[in-house]
């Protein structure tokens, strides 16, 4: 009997859920474990640095909906594989990285084929669900049917109870966490900051895609405040997204742009350096109409290489620290009060210093991917005993 894993998201593609779903489905038992992921360029010659059961499909939708054609016809194309996929490959649960659109299809798969599935939650895509009518409807039927609702975070599991009335019973908290033996401390080194560009500047870093809730524009705003107490600061963004020329343009306008570097999309080797070398990370996250971050992978990766964080007071990062110990949490909607904050936090090295070292311990002792995969394990294993009680 095999588990199915259904998801759009997963490497090579980049983020904070694919990278979460590889680090629980590479370690769970390959012979039952059969992931169907969605296609992109390099996906041919990722799949061939792995020994994992692979099946790549068009899971990049236009339109999450069922009433447009091309929503109709791509649910339709993907219903059509997944049913010679479920039927030959002998299925008896789906996990499904989103609600939409892979929980649909799973929802349909349930339907004509009796398997039941799971669902992972990260907490934004409630709210794109909310934007419509028919998103809200096709929404609630995924979590009506499912046999699991996988949460990211008890701020999304809360979500999932006040706002869209999923039992306790069904509700299930699984963190990310993060590879604690790759993502580790590193001694300070001039070689290394000078092959970044920062040479002995104080380097604020964020990384993550260029979008509005992810407030890389409030750090922005906030950059000609922290320069009166600290003139050689710089920001260093790693990350693409479609808020991109937004915010350089306001880079200009702000005439910051000598405080400023834009890293891009960069490979995992030169993440994890950029974690090392920073001064701080911050991720300063607000909501934007309801659109909000789930939980903050990158958080506990900064932290694992023994970095202080800094979050906004949003969503669900707040789960990812251990507040004034490990990080801080802030206002960002004042971008004053985050200029206080970050100049407070680089002034004092020593402080930094003590915070990076708690920081590194309570990854380890909490998000380790090595202890979460045994966790999600048991947690599966637990569930279909369950289903298989109920039916």
């Amino acid at each position: 009997m095999t588990t199915m894993l259904l998801s759009e998201n997963f490497p090579p593609a980049t983020g904070g859920s694919a990278r979460w779903l590889w680090e629980i489905y590479s370690r769970m038992p390959k012979c039952d474990t059969r992931i169907v992921a969605g296609t992109c360029d390099e996906a041919e010659a990722f799949d061939r640095t792995h020994d994992l059961n692979v099946h790549r499909m068009p899971l990049t939708f236009d339109d999450w909906g069922l009433l447009s054609i091309t929503g109709w016809r791509d649910y339709t194309r993907a219903e059509r594989e997944l049913n010679h996929l479920v039927f030959r490959g002998n299925v008896h649960t789906i996990h499904c990285g989103r609600l939409l659109p892979e929980g649909y299809l799973a929802l349909r798969m349930k339907k004509r084929h009796g398997v039941p599935y799971l669902c992972y939650v990260h907490g934004e895509e409630l709210n794109t669900a909310s934007t419509s009518r028919q998103l809200t409807w096709m929404t609630a039927r995924v979590l009506q049917y499912a046999g699991t609702i996988i949460a990211n975070s008890h701020n999304t599991a809360d979500l999932l109870k006040q706002q869209w009335n999923v039992p306790d019973e069904r509700l299930c908290v699984l963190n990310p966490g993060v590879d604690t033996r790759r993502f580790c401390p590193a001694l300070r080194s001039d070689s290394v900051r000078q092959a970044l560009g920062w040479g002995d500047r104080p380097v604020v870093l964020t990384v993550g895609r260029l979008q509005k809730r992810k407030g890389h524009d409030q750090m922005l705003r906030a950059l000609p405040q922290m320069t009166s107490a600290l003139p050689n600061v710089l920001y260093a963004i790693a990350g693409d997204g479609p808020e991109q020329q937004v915010l350089k343009g306001l880079t200009n306008e702000l005439e910051i742009t000598q405080h400023v570097q834009w890293m891009g999309r960069i490979s995992d080797e030169q993440l994890i350096a950029a974690y090392q070398q920073c001064d701080l990370f911050a991720l300063p996250n607000r909501e934007i109409a309801g659109d909000f971050e789930g939980f903050g992978m990158v958080l506990l990766e900064a932290q694992s290489c023994g970095k202080p964080v800094l979050a906004g007071a949003s969503g669900g990062t707040r789960e990812t620290m251990i507040e004034n110990e490990t990080g801080c949490l802030v206002d960002i909607d004042s971008h004053v009060q985050l200029a206080d904050k970050v100049s407070e936090m680089l002034s004092d090295p020593q402080r930094l210093n003590v915070m990076g070292t708690s920081a590194r311990r309570w990854v380890m002792d909490r998000f380790d991917w090595e202890s979460l995969s045994v966790q999600a394990q048991e947690v599966f294993k637990q569930r279909r005993i369950a289903l298989r009680a109920a039916a």
